[in-house]
């Protein structure tokens, strides 16, 4: 039945004019009325194949069910053979696939329509961002061997918040308020950990930390931060080369364009590659309390990473990239996603200054997750804590900001643990 009056109803929209949402809405409901052929519609499949049609010619299709169900964080089409979906940080395969590559394709064009750009054999990756924020990637044939391929990471209604990640162990209460007091004190803050841990969600969840009468410009490849505490909040994403090459707004462009605009703080929601060296001068130029993050297995390969990209972007010494990361950066605070699937912080370290003599970045651990003996429960879950290892040594920040709670209790920490040394600076 639903392919015999999707037929009908595709016969009068193919008529050339342009229908609104509510027209349609009406067509739909006239050709449900009627009955295709005469056939009577129950009054109990009406409001179903209501939705699903108009899914079908406006929106998303079958994938739109997923795209408005809050718990689904990813969905997977790979082509017209399956789709899979991440709920609850589980992957399973969805019961329902495209009937045809054709419709699959069409739904790629609403989705690059909508974002003004193209999806096709000569431009067969496409990066766009769907109307509730969701991000989309599409690799076209025959770049892809299996139909289109469709990837759309979706995003929470509602924030999450550091209190949410308390609840959910993702982060011990002690380590949140210890970066609450740095993110007030304008500590320039990097999140590292690898693909899917959580990076943007304690970016966004860090960024609730800011004070509410400071001025504070995002940079996104795909706006996907979530700020809603910040009045004086403005929001730029970058832009991709159209057809013919040109007029692309990088992320390296809008780092530059940022700097005039009288930011206090600059989010970066990723860095990539050569916008690396510009979000670092950045840093390093009165910015203070800027966040980004980056993809990186560990804190010593996100360090070299950051390194790699600035050596790939400029002619510059490796002791000069080293000594510009050492007094750009201040801490470092790194991800994982766990057997269980879960998310955690799994590190807390604070960059210690540039070792001229070894010529290393000195870097030391403040909190580190700790399993427990037992390891793993019953239930399956991975049990343990994010235990403080070290004092802040570099307190020059938290001294000028008026923290002062914070930094009494640096300085007896630093008594019990009898490690800390004076803040090295650059050097």
């Amino acid at each position: 039945m639903f392919d015999a009056l999707y037929a009908s109803l595709m016969k009068t929209l193919d008529r050339g004019k342009e229908f609104s949402d509510e027209e349609i809405l009406e067509m739909i409901d006239s050709l449900l009325t009627q009955g295709e052929g005469g056939t009577y519609v129950p009054l109990k499949d009406r409001t179903d194949l209501r939705n699903r049609l108009f899914n079908a010619v406006r929106r998303l299709d079958i994938l739109q069910e997923l795209v408005d169900t809050d718990s689904v964080t990813e969905i997977m089409v790979n082509g017209t053979e399956a789709i899979f979906i991440e709920e609850e940080g589980a992957v399973r395969r969805w019961d329902k696939t495209f009937g045809s590559a054709d419709k699959l394709e069409d739904i790629v064009r609403q989705i690059a329509a909508r974002c003004n750009r193209v999806a096709n054999e000569a431009s067969p990756i496409l990066d766009a961002r769907l109307e509730n924020g969701a991000r989309v990637n599409v690799v076209m044939p025959p770049i892809a061997l299996n139909g289109p391929v469709v990837t759309i990471r979706r995003f929470p209604d509602h924030p999450i918040t550091m209190r949410r990640l308390i609840e959910w162990q993702s982060v011990s209460e002690e380590a949140a308020l210890f970066l609450r007091d740095l993110v007030k004190a304008g500590y320039n803050i990097f999140i590292s950990g690898g693909t899917g841990s959580g990076k943007t969600t304690f970016l966004n969840a860090l960024s609730g930390y800011i004070p509410e009468d400071e001025r504070v410009i995002t940079i996104e490849d795909n706006a996907e931060l979530q700020i809603r505490s910040i009045r004086n909040l403005v929001r730029l994403e970058a832009r991709q080369a159209n057809e013919e090459g040109e007029n692309e707004v990088s992320i390296r462009d809008l780092i530059r364009a940022s700097l005039r605009m009288r930011p206090n703080r600059i989010v970066v929601g990723e860095v990539r590659g050569e916008e690396t060296i510009d979000m670092l001068q950045a840093m390093n130029t009165g910015h203070d309390g800027s966040l980004s993050t980056g993809h990186g297995n560990s804190p010593k390969d996100m360090l070299l990473r950051l390194e790699a990209m600035i050596i790939m972007s400029a002619e510059i010494p490796v002791s000069a990239v080293r000594r510009m990361i050492a007094s750009g950066i201040d801490i470092l605070v790194h991800l994982a996603r766990f057997r269980d699937r879960s998310r955690k912080v799994l590190e807390i370290d604070e960059i210690d200054g540039y070792d001229a003599a070894s010529g290393e970045i000195r870097m030391h651990t403040l909190f580190l997750f700790e399993e427990t003996e037992e390891g793993e429960n019953t239930d399956g879950r991975v049990h343990g804590h994010l235990a403080r290892r070290g004092a802040l040594r570099c307190r020059q920040k938290l001294a000028l900001s008026g923290l002062r709670e914070r930094l009494g209790a640096e300085e007896a920490l630093e008594e019990t643990l009898k490690g800390a040394q004076p803040c090295a600076g650059g050097e």
